[in-house]
């Protein structure tokens, strides 16, 4: 059994540590003298020296009690999204959420407890158990950054669990990739109100090419987006430069390259049809593309180890879990690229990335009770390789 009080008050106090991304050092250190009580030898890596952050990501290394059992893993991020400052929970019965002035910081700070906790019960229950490295990365919220420079070369787990989803009835085991786009479209600044035939307004090019962009939801496994839309200096100038950030995400490459290439032919198309002359000089208008993979594909088996951990383990504690495809990226992604397998399970997060986000701390139980049945179930299999 897990202590209720004691996980609810220590997501209560991570919430209220101010830990945006690429500024996570404060609850670094608190997960860190956590683990450390705990007998982990842990270190906090230079992750973030390398994302501009004032924080690594940390990871724990606690020993296992079963002689020869391979590592396993478990990842929770530690940084929350904007505005994530001065976070004043209010909790209502078994519900925790926001006061509406910034998000909870459940995502992913109930991982994170979740994690805490779990190790913490097998310690004190003394339930045979393998190794564990637990990471709690940074800066996931802004591209997967902690767990894209975890060198897992100093990792000795192939196989994990990560804690950053709502329901723990469900294992997202399908995630998309992700192209993150920056379009940077050139016209020609003119006086509008006195030569404004002379000008190529590079906010009408842009206004034109998104028009005839098909955007949103795409099909069952892709999406797009036009996110932010910046340029303009004054109301009497013809815009000269106008950038675009967008993305495109799908469970299927293909389609993923497919509607990327779509979005960059709209703004080429939209801007072949403006061009001035002016002083016998020809200004034609062109757009500039920058396209960058943010994250890869994920895609775990059904039959795979973790997945038939997970649902071994919900199957004697009477409950079911099912495999779900998301159309959200996670440090998962990052892990199973880097050739660790490993799953995404559910904390009781709601309304994440909004103001009005909550939490039901039934769901975080569930989570946590669901995770010492996977660790003790793990070193049971273990033990009886070993026979």
């Amino acid at each position: 059994m897990i202590n209720q009080e004691r996980i609810k008050n220590l997501l209560l106090e991570l919430v209220q540590i101010d830990s945006h991304s690429r500024k996570e050092r404060d609850v670094a250190e608190r997960i860190k003298s956590y683990c450390e009580a705990m007998g982990a030898e842990v270190e906090i890596d230079d992750a973030g020296a390398a994302v501009g952050g004032n924080s690594g990501n940390v990871i724990a290394r606690f020993p296992g009690t079963i002689p020869g059992a391979e590592t396993i893993m478990m990842s929770a991020h530690m940084d929350t999204v904007i505005p994530g400052e001065g976070v004043k929970p209010v909790v209502e019965g078994d519900i925790i959420r926001s006061d509406g002035t910034t998000i909870l910081g459940g995502d992913d700070k109930s991982g994170c407890s979740v994690i805490l906790e779990t190790i913490r019960c097998l310690q004190e229950q003394n339930i045979p158990h393998a190794p564990i490295e637990a990471v709690f990365s940074i800066c996931e919220e802004v591209g997967l950054l902690g767990a894209k420079n975890v060198d897992v070369s100093r990792l000795k787990a192939k196989y994990g669990i990560v804690f950053d989803s709502d329901d723990p009835g469900f294992l997202f085991t399908k995630g998309p990739s992700a192209n993150h786009m920056e379009f940077r479209i050139h016209g020609l600044e003119s006086h509008a109100g006195v030569a404004p035939e002379e000008g190529i307004s590079a906010i009408r090019i842009a206004a034109e090419a998104i028009h005839n962009m098909k955007l949103g939801r795409i099909d069952a496994e892709t999406t797009a987006n036009i996110g932010v839309i910046e340029g303009g200096r004054a109301t009497n100038v013809t815009t000269n430069l106008v950038t675009l950030r967008g993305e495109a995400r799908s469970l299927d490459d293909a389609k993923l390259e497919a509607q990327t290439a779509h979005m960059i032919k709209c703004l080429e198309d939209a801007a072949a049809k403006h061009e001035v002359t002016v002083a016998g000089i020809t200004t034609k208008a062109r757009v500039e593309s920058h396209i960058n993979r943010e994250y890869w594909a994920m895609d775990v088996a059904d039959d795979s180890r973790v997945v038939r951990l997970v649902k071994g383990a919900a199957s004697r504690l009477g409950l079911s879990v099912e495999t779900m495809a998301s159309g959200g990226g996670c440090d998962a992604n990052i892990f199973n690229k880097k050739g660790i397998e490993c799953a995404n399970l559910g904390t009781g997060m709601r309304a994440i990335h909004t103001v009005k986000e909550w939490l039901d701390v039934k769901d975080m139980y569930a989570s946590t009770e669901m995770t010492i049945e996977i660790m003790r179930l793990n070193g049971e299999l273990a033990t009886r390789n070993q026979q």
